[in-house]
Parts: structure tokens; sequence; C-alpha cells
């Protein structure tokens, strides 16, 4: 395990949430950048999770492969389906270019950090269980 590492992925992580939420608090929030921080929030929380572990990962924005990685070293991560952590993907490329662009509604954004907390908290459970609480 790589201590630093796995700390660096969750500050980074940490950083993406805390701005896509403050943005959410103002008046007029770009929503598309508040679903893309989620995302990467996401993205980043799994990938500690695999660096706490030493298991490779491929460079890439897809949650579901990487929630597929971590159920190779627990099943619990399943759980990340149901709480659909898989969909935040589609915000990680696709809606940013002007081909694909579209701007997610409000609801959307506060699911997007509803998930992105959900999942935060998941992994920081299971790293703390795993004996990690370098945070």
């Amino acid at each position: 395990m790589n201590e630093k590492r796995v700390k660096e992925w969750i500050t980074l992580a940490n950083g993406d949430l805390k701005t896509a939420k403050d943005e959410l608090l103002t008046s007029e929030p770009y929503t598309n950048n508040v679903c893309f921080l989620c995302q990467q929030s996401v993205e980043k929380y799994l990938k500690a999770f695999l660096t706490f572990y030493g298991k490779a990962f491929r460079k890439t924005h897809d949650i579901a492969e990487l929630i597929n990685n971590c159920i190779e070293l627990n099943n619990e991560f399943e759980f990340l389906f149901y709480l659909n952590a898989d969909k935040l993907t589609l915000y990680a490329v696709d809606i940013r270019y002007p081909d694909d662009f579209y701007t997610p509604t409000y609801e959307e954004a506060k699911e997007a950090i509803e998930i992105a907390e959900a999942v935060k908290n998941f992994v920081i459970d299971k790293l703390k269980e795993a004996g990690f609480y370098e945070f």
C-alpha cells in the first residue's frame, strides 16, 4: 500500500466534492460543472480504495469499471451500483463538449452531490475497516 498516494487521492476527491457543493449554493450554479466534479470525486475515491490494496487500474473515467475493480477486492461495493454511482460517468466527458453538451438540471446536480457524498462515506468506511485512518 502506498499511504501517501491513498491520501492524495482522497484529498483531491474531497476538493472536487467541496467545490461542487459550493457551486451548487451560488445563485446561478453551473450545474454541468457540479456534475462533472461529482463524477471526478467518485472516480478518485474509488481509485483511493484500489490504491490502498495495490490493485492496478487503467486510466479511465468509467465509474462502473472502477466499481467492478473494487468488487474484486470487496463484494460489498455492489452497493454502489444500487446507488447508481455509475450513472455519473456520463458527466466525465460526454456532456463537456459541444457535440453532446446539455445543461443538467438543478435536481440532477443535487442528486450527483448526494451520490458522491454516499460514495465518499462508503469508501471511507471501507478504508477505516481495513485499517487506514490517515485522512
